[in-house]
Order: structure tokens, then sequence, then C-alpha cells
């Protein structure tokens, strides 16, 4: 079992000028606490426009940030939004790769499509559309950080000429590919094309076994690669929260833990909003004082060590690969008091046999995987011959005038300067 940190950036009413800068600078330094303590990952989503519930729209800097500060830990995008209105699949691919460079080959690349109408409208992306989006912009990615060079693509969602997309990641073909995953639904899509599982939801730990079985039998079964290598994997996201009272682990965490769940259902679910005016945590409040409140979930990591480990222990037993922790908005010395409590009560029970169960699943799974990629029809590498030229842009416009061209109604006199005529190919072609 491996352990990770989620972060949105929940960031809840009241604001004070320095509210948002305090929520990035916690983070960054939780993670790198979290790094220190022996935890496998730290996640940051990305979100457009959703007020108090995640600020997190800029997920690259933040763990480009995490990734310089730390040594082991894993990088992870939890995650893309992958609809080309978004973010195009080239300038996804480019800051995959730079943040697996950067990082030493610690990036995690997890994907979605979003749902939420504030960014959908906002991007102009169709509801009905995303899922297609998706597929294509993030198959597309994926050749991009594979194939040298990529031979282009002419798609119903972007269009794209050959080009030589660059940098390339440090792990090949490419960084471990996720899905956000919010049913039993996405899930299988998730095993049909040979990803990780990000399980955002309130699941039970009887209704995730049920999920994560079908989840590997439609691997085994159905799956036809969308990247160039496979990522059988799910991680399963929690609340957290410890204290060794257990009444009061409840009393600094579960309130926390609810807002994330009602920020989550008012932008997603029930809400009406005002951009900019509408109070969410105020809201919160008075649902909570008025007792219209959903209980929590039966099983979260939030309590004492021994509520904590019991919880753990049900999950594992589902045969969830991680558990991720959702980072409630919270006082930053209770947050580390929680991490460093659970590293030295909790996560030693799950590392002496790690290893041993990686190794085991690989045996188990390898045959699935090579039969996986017999189904798979993969894209043929570029001839030599094949790879178009594309002409610097005053070739392009002198080719194109049917007059002698001046220069100076290409580029700018400075720039001219700095050339230092006389302007000409050292090759001598034509």
């Amino acid at each position: 079992m491996k352990f990770s940190l989620f972060y949105g950036q929940s960031v809840p009413k009241p604001w004070h000028e320095d509210t948002e800068r305090q929520v990035f600078e916690d983070s960054v330094a939780q993670s790198v606490i979290a790094d220190e303590l022996g935890f496998d990952g730290i996640w940051a989503s990305e979100h457009h426009f959703l007020e108090e519930y995640a600020h997190g729209s800029a997920p690259e800097l933040f763990l480009a940030t995490v990734a310089a500060k730390t040594r082991a830990i894993r990088i992870g995008h939890g995650i893309v939004l992958m609809p080309p209105n978004y973010n195009h699949p080239a300038r996804v691919a480019e800051r995959i790769a730079t943040l697996d460079l950067l990082s030493g080959g610690r990036v995690e690349f997890g994907t979605g499509e979003s749902a939420s109408a504030l960014e959908l409208d906002g991007f102009g992306v169709k509801l009905e559309e995303k899922g297609e989006m998706w597929r294509e912009a993030t198959e597309q990615c994926l050749d991009m950080l594979s194939m040298t060079p990529y031979p282009g693509y002419e798609g119903k969602y972007f269009q794209m000429p050959c080009r030589n997309v660059v940098p390339k990641p440090m792990q090949k073909p490419h960084p471990p590919v996720w899905l956000a995953c919010s049913s039993s639904e996405t899930m299988k899509k998730a095993a049909r094309h040979g990803i990780g599982a990000l399980v955002f939801t309130f699941v039970s730990p009887a209704e995730a076994k049920f999920w994560i079985d079908e989840y590997y039998r439609v691997f085994r079964e159905e799956c036809v690669p969308i990247g160039h290598a496979v990522n059988p994997n799910v991680a399963v996201f929690t609340g957290f929260g410890l204290h060794r009272n257990e009444d009061e682990a409840m009393r600094r965490w579960i309130d926390p833990f609810r807002f994330n769940g009602y920020g989550l259902a008012h932008h997603y679910i029930f809400g009406r909003h005002k951009p900019g005016r509408t109070d969410i945590k105020g809201d919160f409040e008075l649902a909570r004082e008025s007792g219209n409140l959903k209980t929590m979930p039966a099983t979260t990591a939030i309590g004492s060590p021994e509520k904590v480990r019991e919880a753990i222990r049900s999950f594992a037993d589902t045969g969830a690969d991680q558990i991720g922790f959702t980072m409630s908005r919270g006082p930053h010395d209770q947050t580390v008091e929680s991490l460093e409590l659970f590293a030295q009560e909790i996560m030693p029970d799950y590392r002496e046999k790690e290893a041993e169960r990686l190794d085991r699943k690989a045996r188990d799974l390898a045959p699935f995987i090579a039969r996986a990629f017999e189904r798979k029809e993969m894209r043929r590498e570029m001839t030599d011959e094949e790879v178009p030229e594309v002409p610097a842009i005053g070739r392009r416009i002198a080719e194109q005038s049917p007059e002698p061209l001046d220069l100076a109604t290409v580029f700018p006199k400075a720039r001219l300067e700095a050339i230092a005529a006389p302007i000409h190919d050292p090759l001598g072609r034509k």
C-alpha cells in the first residue's frame, strides 16, 4: 500500500489579503514534510473558477515548486483537464515532460474531463462532447511524449501538423497515466484504456472492493492501451486527520472535511453560484446549524491512530494500491502533527512487504499486459523521407514574394542590426 496527499487548495471564506498565499505556502511546506516522512506522492488538482472549494488553477507551478524542494516523493497531476479548450495537448505534453525532467522522473500524469458548469461553460466545452475530447487529446498527448517526431493529427476537436514535441520525459515512453473516476463506469473506462484509476468519491470499503475487482477484471479481459505503456493501479481518496484523542481528532477535522464535500456538491450538484459574490462557507454554516448536512462516510482516515489503522486496513483489503488523503484546510501545525503521527504509528505496517506485493502483482499481470498490446494498433514511426520540411518564416515570405524582398518588412530594424547583415543561408541553399 502506498500513501499520498491530495491538494485542491481549498480556501473557505472569509478571505483576507494574505489568505491564498498562506494556503499555497502551507501546502508546499506540508509536501516537503511528507517527503521527509516517507509518503509516496503529492497530488494536485486543476480547477478553474470554483471559489472556496478549489483554487488550484495552475497545478504545474505548485508541483514544480514541490519537486524543487523534495527528493523522493512522486509528483502527481490529479488531474490535468484534457479537453483542448482547457489545455492544448502539445502544451500538456511539454509541461509534463519538463516537470518529469525537473523532478528526476517522479511525475504521475493524471487526466480528466471536468464536470462543473462554471468550468465547462467558461471554456466553451460541451458537456456531451467532453468525454470524446478527453480520449482524443489524451491519446495524442501520449503520442507526442513518446514519438520522434509526432506525425500530426487531423481530429474532430484539434488539429496539428507534424512536429517534434520537446522536451521528452525522463520516464520512457511516458510517465504513468491515470484517469479521474467517480463511478464504477469511469473505472471500467480507465481499465479498458490501461491507465490508473483515481477514485474521487466517498465510497465504503465494500463498494470500493466491488469497483476495484471490476477494474482489474476489465483490465485483464478488455484492455487496449491508450498510450505506449500501461498503469494498472487504483488510488482511493478519503478524508484525513489524526490525534491521539479520538474526540479531539473529530473536533479538528470533521468540519473541514465536511466543507470539502459541501463545496464539491455546491459546484457540481445543487448550487446556484454568483461569481465573486456567493459565500459557500456561510451557506455551509447555515446548513450545519439546521442539521441538514449529510452524515459522514462510514470510513475515513479521521480519528485516533487505532481508528485510522482500522480504516486503512479495510481499504487495503479491497485491493487498492494507494490511499490518498484529501488535505482539508486546517491549522498548519495541526496538519503537520497528523502527518507525523500517521508516519510514526501506521505507515510502517505497510512498508515491509510492499516490494514483494508489487513484484507479485507484476508477475500476475504480465501475460494480460502482453495481450493488451497485441490488441493495440501502434502508430507507425515516420521514415526520414516522410518527415516534412518546415521553412523558416523569412524563407517562406521570400519564396512567396514576386519581387525582391526588403528584409525590413519582415524583421524590425533593431533585429536586422543585431543579425549583422548580410543575411544568407550558411549552407548556400537557395
